[in-house]
């Protein structure tokens, strides 16, 4: 591990879920954990494609063997929109329920981090949108994952869509932390392989960028190189195959170790970039992270040569006698053909993106500058411009 003076002179701070449970069939103790946390009765937080895919069966045998009452809420939307956290949050109020369960990928896990604050806080999930402004520990929280993809089971972040101002918006706060992460590969076999891909692409994101970061740790480099190794050597397995247990355990646990990563180092202007266009084109969030991953190492690579330099070698390259430029400039072509490989175009202008998209794009790009903090490279608006331009 390469350790610099920074992280010996500044205090580093590790941050993960309370209790996290990793293995095959782990979605069965599902009821032992919500006994443990004293729940009576149990929310289901959750969407209606994965009810429908019959995931959470295991959840309701479970809390059913240790009498554990248990309601469904199956009203999640893709990139969460505010509203559906909040009333998610007044039935949690009504009903009387002591403890939420989250399952699916990070859209219900963030809806079930949201909600279980503002059962207990009140007010809206917008009202504590930004840093570290919720008061009291909400609910409870069991989170099962079902892609490989968000770590939200591991982080303190919950991002919501704000509909009115067209933005998404991220509470961030410990309490955001689950007092249990549930990550169980069988829950993943039956992901088709486009969502293998986008949320494979979107862990391998999440590493990258935590690996990056000027706020990275001796944690989060012990967590975002595997991560990166893991991904490179097992998505491709996965997309191909969907029921290669030992490609879904790997994926499963890279994109933990990324989530815990991120949560520590923070991320960068992939996630800022790559906003606007899911948001507009209503891609899903791995593959507007995918497309523009490569674009923004070429960007940054200068920022940061020789953290790229070990990223490429973690992801197989052969970078023997290659200056750490060179090894840097193999790895943005390792992560186009990576895309290649997953069926994935890396040109905006295949998803309907024109010329015309980019001032619109740059100024919900700069919306997010905080993700600009952690980012290897400083960047003006002029440098988001030439990015698009670059992916178009």
């Amino acid at each position: 591990m390469e350790t610099n003076v920074t992280m010996m002179t500044k205090l580093n701070t590790f941050l993960s879920p309370t209790k996290i449970i990793l293995g095959n069939g782990a979605v069965s103790q599902v009821g032992d954990e919500a006994k443990k946390l004293g729940g009576k009765k149990a929310l289901i937080v959750t969407d209606k494609g994965v009810v429908k895919a019959g995931l959470i069966s295991g959840v309701e045998e479970s809390l059913k063997a240790q009498q554990i009452a248990f309601g469904i809420f199956d009203g999640v939307e893709a990139e969460p929109p505010a509203r559906i956290v909040d009333e998610c949050a007044q039935i949690i109020q009504e009903k009387g329920y002591d403890l939420v369960i989250g399952i699916g990928g990070g859209s219900s896990l963030d809806t079930a981090k949201g909600a279980a604050i503002v059962a207990v806080n009140g007010g809206k999930v917008l009202d504590y949108a930004g840093m570290d402004k919720v008061p009291r520990r909400g609910l409870p929280k069991i989170l099962i994952t079902t892609t490989a993809g968000t770590g939200s089971e591991t982080t303190r972040v919950a991002v919501v869509t704000d509909e009115a101002d067209k933005l998404k918006k991220a509470v961030y706060s410990d309490f955001n932390l689950a007092e249990v992460a549930i990550v169980d590969p069988k829950l993943m076999v039956s992901m088709p392989p486009v969502v293998t891909a986008d949320t494979g692409m979107d862990a391998l994101v999440h590493a990258i960028e935590a690996y990056v970061s000027v706020s990275a740790t001796p944690f989060s480099d012990i967590l975002a190189i595997e991560a990166i190794r893991l991904i490179a050597e097992n998505l491709p397995a996965a997309y191909a195959k969907g029921d290669n247990l030992e490609a879904r355990f790997n994926m499963a646990l890279a994109a933990t170790l990324a989530g815990m990563a991120f949560t520590s180092a923070g991320l960068g202007i992939v996630h800022a970039v790559s906003n606007p266009l899911g948001m507009t084109y209503h891609l899903t969030h791995g593959r507007s992270n995918a497309v523009m991953l490569p674009y923004v190492v070429d960007y940054n690579k200068i920022g940061s040569l020789s953290r790229y330099a070990r990223i490429a070698q973690a992801m197989g390259e052969n970078v023997a006698g290659l200056s750490n430029y060179e090894a840097a400039e193999r790895l943005v072509s390792s992560l186009f053909r990576m895309l290649e490989l997953l069926g994935i175009p890396s040109k905006l202008s295949t998803y309907g993106v024109t010329k015309e998209d980019i001032p619109k794009f740059t100024a919900g790009a700069m919306t997010m500058t905080r993700l600009f903090v952690w980012n290897p490279r400083n960047l003006t608006e002029e440098d988001i411009k030439a990015i698009y331009r670059q992916a178009l």
